[in-house]
């Protein structure tokens, strides 16, 4: 099941004071994005961020799972009503990411 466009609009306004916040469709669910890094995945109307170490301890409830059959387990965060808790928590993560590589010029 694709997550619905109204959850991934609320995900993407709660994370919005971490910084410049963009969704993009990717195989029926979406990425987010902060800054230009991708932190995380909506799929099937649950959130779920990047495995950075740094942030464990900052999480009210760790719940390793994957998003989806076949990939790696991310945090998986269900307490999404608390904007200032999910934006915190983002602008840590982003902050662990490496920068994104340049992208290569088609020819």
């Amino acid at each position: 099941m694709a997550s619905n466009t109204d959850f991934v609009q609320f995900i993407a306004d709660q994370c919005a004071s971490a910084g410049n916040i963009m969704t993009k469709k990717m195989f029926g669910d979406y990425g987010i994005y902060c800054n230009g890094k991708i932190f995380g995945l909506i799929c099937d109307n649950r959130f779920y961020l990047k495995p950075v170490d740094e942030i464990r301890n900052l999480l009210r409830d760790v719940q390793l799972c994957p998003p989806y059959e076949g990939a790696k387990p991310y945090f998986y965060i269900a307490d999404v009503d608390d904007r200032d808790y999910i934006s915190m928590i983002v602008s840590e993560t982003v902050k662990h990411l490496p920068e994104p590589k340049p992208k290569r010029k088609k020819r």
